[in-house]
């Protein structure tokens, strides 16, 4: 498993058309510093501490100009030249020989020259630490191989001062603390740091809150054009990722943690690909093209090749394309014809491959992407189209200590909700209410974000089904635990999984949701999930889903843990056997009220803590 428009090809300064094309030369990329950051060098965003497993690590940075970009950890060197897209340089180095389970500082160089750390950085320099040797020492005490891994999603970026770290009821723009901040000052005074910073969705909003930089900078480049107040095109993506990824304290933790990624809507658009009425509204406006297209590119370039361990990245041949053309030239056509097609994936009309899978000592982390492979036709709704299926049920089996699935989107929302889900596909999708209701079904999912797993009922039932057979140790020996991972919906929440008897299923299969990382609490959103928890809820969704004449599920659960609102991530912690995670919010250091100005006015909270297995 694996896979926009760059603004096309590079132009002199001062002469990109309207699109912005050409406008990443590298002047204007070192003149337009996001606030509360600051000149970095040769290196314009990075290093990014990727794929690191027990004898080799990935690092990907942006840089000002061409050039070889070496990076020594140790003994251990890796070096590769840079590839141009769009103007801008990038480059992904593998670095191997290290040895397992021990950690070692490590520095990037650019054509020869030292380019981070920064020689006035007052941060620890950037580490990586390898994962054990299979069968080998571990990092535990007790002999038991330990796993740390750190979960969220949803994260607007803001600069860490009033009025943005206030509360949106104290101030439009208030967002809250930043929880990747808190996680950064914790790390930098001495916390130990996860084995892997999984990011679920969601890692840069392009369609709605815009910091007021961003949205300045756009104006002073397009005017009142179309799209306002949102991303149009490869250029403005990466103003949006420098913004999300230069805070001092981010860069720190992810320059030092090993990290994965998986987009969700707002990556795009809200509502991307919620259903084939959706598509063709969007597809009509007229800006709609270059905004997809600089969005696959840019999630490309910045989020999904360091996704790959170092194999899949030398057998991957978009990657080695992108490296034939954009060494000495630019490879945004390359990039684009390859975006146009990714988009038309739908309904399995595409190639590209977005799920992913990294093997951690004994656990498996399968990664799968619920949003741009789906099919949307009304004669059959699925997640994935039948090729990406089959590339996931591959690697969802046993022989394994735990078997870890992420996911954007939780599988099991509540109960509640999971109904009215399916009972909205049926009704617009499938008109089982008629053909009179069926704009007005479509016109609810599109407003309440109808579009989760239950909207997919049959791929519900596929992963479910599959999921159980796992736990039930018919497709290998038994893991000691299933776990779904997700963000999305903005409140964190433990929901165990129950099978019928005669299944057999030995090991717990656990959902735990983690979100949001830093973003704004709409009102009325904590009592709405709330409500969705009480009996009155769930039988209403038990009436609509008998309207649409479903069976029952075959399968229950419900939240045991949760609903808990407000800033933060959970960590994952599996030792041996043993699986239990930890909730923790982001909030001012000097208590709840109090003013943030910097880091150091941040703390972490422990929220809740669940044993899983």
């Amino acid at each position: 498993m694996t896979t926009s428009d760059p603004a096309g090809p590079h132009e002199e300064p001062g002469h990109g058309d309207a699109h912005g094309r050409g406008h990443g030369h590298d002047a204007d990329v070192l003149d337009a510093a996001p606030p509360g950051t600051r000149d970095s060098g040769p290196l314009v965003l990075g290093p990014l501490l990727r794929h690191v497993d027990s004898t080799s690590a990935t690092v990907w940075v942006e840089t000002a100009r061409r050039g070889e970009v070496v990076v020594r950890a140790g003994d251990a060197v890796g070096r590769d030249r840079t590839v141009t897209v769009g103007g801008h340089h990038y480059a992904l180095v593998v670095v191997e020989g290290l040895e397992p389970d021990r950690q070692v500082p490590y520095v990037v160089e650019l054509d020869g020259e030292r380019a981070w750390p920064l020689p006035d950085d007052p941060r620890p320099g950037p580490t990586v630490r390898p994962l054990p040797a299979p069968g080998g020492a571990t990092r535990s005490t007790g002999g038991d191989p330990r796993l740390r891994i750190a979960l969220g999603s949803c994260r607007v970026d803001r600069p860490m001062e009033p009025p943005f770290t206030w509360t949106a009821q104290q101030h439009p723009e208030g967002v809250g603390v930043d929880a990747l901040v808190a996680l950064s000052a914790e790390c930098q005074a001495g916390r130990e740091l996860p084995d892997l910073l999984l990011l679920l969705g969601d890692q840069v909003y392009a369609d709605e809150g815009l910091s007021p930089y961003l949205r300045e900078r756009i104006r002073d480049k397009r005017g009142d054009a179309d799209p306002q107040g949102e991303i149009g095109d490869f250029e403005e993506y990466t103003w949006l990722y420098r913004e999300s990824w230069a805070d001092p304290e981010v860069r720190w933790l992810l320059a030092t943690t090993p990290t994965a990624m998986i987009f969700d809507d707002h990556d795009v658009r809200d509502d991307w690909n919620t259903s084939r009425t959706w598509r063709e509204q969007v597809q009509r406006l007229p800006w709609w093209r270059e905004r997809i297209v600089g969005a696959y590119a840019a999630y490309w370039l910045h989020q999904h090749l360091g996704n790959l361990m170092p194999s899949r990245l030398a057998e991957d041949e978009l990657w080695a394309r992108v490296r034939e053309v954009g060494r000495d030239g630019d490879a945004a056509e390359v990039l684009r014809e390859f975006a146009v097609a990714a988009d038309e994936q739908i309904d399995g009309g595409g190639t590209s491959e977005w799920s992913y899978v990294r093997d951690l000592g004994r656990t498996r982390l399968v990664v799968v992407d619920t949003r741009s492979g789906r099919v949307l036709s009304e004669e059959h709704r699925s997640m994935l189209d039948e090729q990406e299926w089959a590339d996931v049920e591959e690697h969802l089996t046993g022989d394994v200590d735990h078997l870890l699935v992420a996911a954007s989107l939780p599988v099991l929302l509540e109960p509640a909700l999971h109904d009215v889900e399916l009972w909205n596909a049926e009704t617009a999708s499938a008109g089982a209410w008629g053909e009179r209701f069926r704009p007005h079904a479509e016109a609810l999912r599109q407003a309440v974000d109808l579009e989760h797993w239950g909207a997919f009922e049959s791929s519900f039932h596929r992963l479910v089904d599959r999921l159980g057979d796992v736990a039930a140790g018919r497709l290998g020996r038994a893991p000691s635990s299933v776990l779904l991972l997700s963000g999305d919906v903005h409140h964190g929440y433990v929901a165990p999984l129950r099978y019928p008897v005669e299944r057999g299923v030995r090991s717990p299969v656990v959902q735990v949701v983690s979100s949001p990382l830093r973003n704004a609490l709409p009102k009325g959103l904590p009592a709405m999930f709330r409500f969705l928890h009480t009996p009155p809820a769930r039988l209403l969704g038990r009436l609509l889903r008998r309207s649409v004449g479903a069976a029952p599920l075959g399968v229950s659960w419900r939240s045991t843990t949760g609903p808990m609102f407000g800033n933060g991530f959970a960590t994952l912690e599996l030792t041996g056997p043993g699986a239990r995670v930890v909730f923790e919010k982001a909030e001012p250091g000097r208590g709840p009220g109090t003013e943030v100005r910097s880091p150091d006015d941040v703390r972490l909270r422990r929220d809740r803590e669940v044993l899983l297995a």
